[in-house]
């Protein structure tokens, strides 16, 4: 189902209770909007959606293992460039 129209008024409505002094209907409106789009608990509870639980990345536990050469600085990288060079 394509919600498009729907995604784009809720936008339009939430930019305008965020601003100083929005009414209370209007900030029911936009409610309203979270809830049919499946954005609140409700909304998602009423549409029988769930969150699968995402990959578990296992990070190794051991450190690894370092060769005898070092990593060259960041000065060792840097080229320095002359006035007008570069442009």
């Amino acid at each position: 189902m394509d919600q498009r129209y729907e995604v784009a008024m809720f936008v339009r409505k939430l930019a305008e209770a965020e601003l100083p002094g929005a009414s209370v209907e209007l900030q029911k409106v936009v409610r309203q909007y979270l809830d049919s789009l499946g954005l609140s608990v409700q909304g998602m509870l009423r549409n029988r959606w769930r969150i699968e639980p995402g990959e578990v990345v296992v990070e190794a536990s051991r450190k690894p293992e370092h060769s005898g050469r070092r990593r060259p600085s960041a000065r060792s990288r840097l080229k320095v460039v002359a006035d007008g060079e570069g442009d």
